[in-house]
């Protein structure tokens, strides 16, 4: 998977980014995103059930990449990996974790803020790096000041990344985004409006022009 991880995200463009409050839910989401065309999923660790979770959507989206998110620790890594995470996201940088994402040849994505985090987790074989919290940070213009120096480690910014701008951090450079409620409104989950969501996550695509169909890996 690792050797097909950077062309998959390049062409996807996007990541839904799953938090369920229970197994069922969690599901519907994914169904629901993956209807509007999104085929890389991130389900986080402190979802409800996340391994559960895991095996369900390898079962019901076979068409779609279902990774693990929000991991925190080695154990938490590790019970991922074991799950069958197609990929594994960090809200930092860890070396012990991108070592073992490594040596599982699992694609791992740290989080990471400064120029100097960026660079460390690039260097210790992050197969992309997420930059988060990018709103904190000025946003597309930030991905964009980091191309001069840092323009060959593809970027995934997250925690700030809307319907609306996301195609602007793709044309400042960033290979992909990651969205979270911007593609879950807490009204939508409490109406079970799986058709609204897919609308969402179809309208980003649109944009962004991702999408594809699943392949090796």
């Amino acid at each position: 998977m690792v050797q097909f991880w950077l062309p998959l995200v390049q062409s996807q463009k996007a990541i839904a980014v799953i938090r369920a409050a229970d197994l069922e839910t969690g599901i519907a989401m994914a169904k629901a995103v993956a209807a509007g065309g999104m085929k890389l999923i991130e389900i986080t660790w402190n979802s409800a059930e996340p391994v559960k979770l895991l095996y369900a959507l390898h079962a019901e989206l076979p068409d779609c990449w279902i990774g693990a998110g929000t991991l925190l620790d080695l154990d938490q890594l590790q019970a991922a990996i074991a799950a069958g995470a197609d990929f594994l996201f960090t809200p930092h940088t860890r070396l012990d974790l991108i070592q073992q994402a490594v040596q599982q040849q699992v694609p791992i994505i740290p989080g990471a803020l400064t120029p100097t985090e960026i660079l460390t987790a690039w260097q210790a074989g992050a197969s992309c790096v997420k930059v988060f919290p990018i709103q904190a940070v000025g946003g597309a213009d930030y991905i964009r000041h980091l191309q001069g120096p840092l323009g060959e480690i593809p970027l995934i910014p997250t925690g700030g990344v809307t319907l609306d701008n996301a195609r602007s951090f793709i044309d400042a450079g960033a290979v992909a985004v990651g969205l979270a409620g911007q593609l879950f409104p807490q009204q939508a989950l409490r109406n079970q409006d799986w058709d609204l969501i897919r609308e969402r996550a179809s309208r980003l695509m649109q944009s962004l022009g991702g999408g594809g169909v699943r392949g090796e890996g």
